[in-house]
């Protein structure tokens, strides 16, 4: 099974040149190098939750203690934390 990233999940053209970053700009997922390798992901590409700024449904969030609720109803999320079982990794352990 690909761990897909939240970029190519969502399909929302965001990351290095992706179809819509002159509208929207780079989401930091794409780009996020501390996350790299998070849940088996590119960057923070299976970390997105846990990086301020991200998009959701079409708008930017803020910090994570603001849209981790958010974050839990995604079917992204779910999908990452059920491909990842007990190796799950959540980033910051007080969002969860």
């Amino acid at each position: 099974m690909d761990k897909a990233n939240c970029w190519e999940f969502h399909k929302c053209g965001r990351q290095p040149s992706g179809n819509k970053i002159d509208e929207y700009g780079v989401c930091y997922a794409a780009i996020d190098i501390v996350t790299n390798g998070t849940n088996g992901g590119k960057y923070g590409g299976r970390a997105c939750w846990a990086l301020s700024g991200t998009l959701c449904k079409g708008q930017a969030e803020g910090t994570i203690a603001k849209k981790i609720g958010c974050c839990k109803k995604c079917e992204f999320f779910k999908r990452v934390r059920k491909e990842e079982g007990d190796q799950f990794a959540v980033v910051s352990l007080e969002a969860l």
